[in-house]
């Protein structure tokens, strides 16, 4: 059975998202979904340096506190390459000489319309204009990509997209297998 909308409703917009309201009708019968959409996709960029370490950003974020990911952020209608190359500048004060696309995914897809892209960035240096303290963010780490992955298994890597970046990274560098 396929999914049938019945009705629908915008319950909330704001410049970044919209939250609506639908009647459906599923394979358990008639019932209400919420979905959130995002007005743009994201862009994470897992980057690595000449020692094949990952760069790590740490924050505090307002839904789940302490968070370690890799850089990312919102396209803003942007070409996602381009905007990828703007939020490894603004969380790093880093351009990279590399660019690779490695994967494209969906975040909470059981109830969320927001795609991802991810990034491979190679050839990093340092560039003016660094703009952590206004992400955000208050620390840039450097860890061995094998340290990364026992990051994730441990637990101390938990951001759901940060995980998938790493294992897109990990199955194009050959890492897994």
């Amino acid at each position: 059975m396929t999914w049938r909308t019945d009705d629908s409703r915008i319950m909330y917009e704001n410049a970044w998202i919209s939250v609506r309201e639908d009647a459906v009708t599923g394979p358990a019968g008639a019932g209400v979904y919420g979905v959130v959409t995002l007005r743009h996709p994201a862009v994470f960029i897992v980057a690595l340096d000449e020692h094949e370490r990952v760069c790590l950003v740490s924050l505090d974020r307002y839904t789940v506190g302490r968070s370690i990911e890799v850089p990312a952020g919102g396209s803003d209608g942007e070409d996602p390459l381009t905007a990828a190359q703007r939020e490894l500048l603004e969380e790093t004060g880093m351009r990279a000489d590399e660019w690779r696309m490695i994967g494209t995914m969906n975040a909470l897809n059981g109830v969320t319309v927001a795609p991802e892209h991810v990034f491979l960035a190679r050839g990093l240096h340092d560039a003016e204009g660094e703009a952590r303290e206004e992400e955000g963010i208050d620390e840039v780490s450097w860890v061995p990509f094998a340290e990364a992955i026992t990051m994730v298994a441990d637990g101390r890597i938990s951001d759901g997209e940060t995980v998938a970046a790493l294992a897109y990274a990990g199955i194009h560098l050959g890492r897994f297998g």
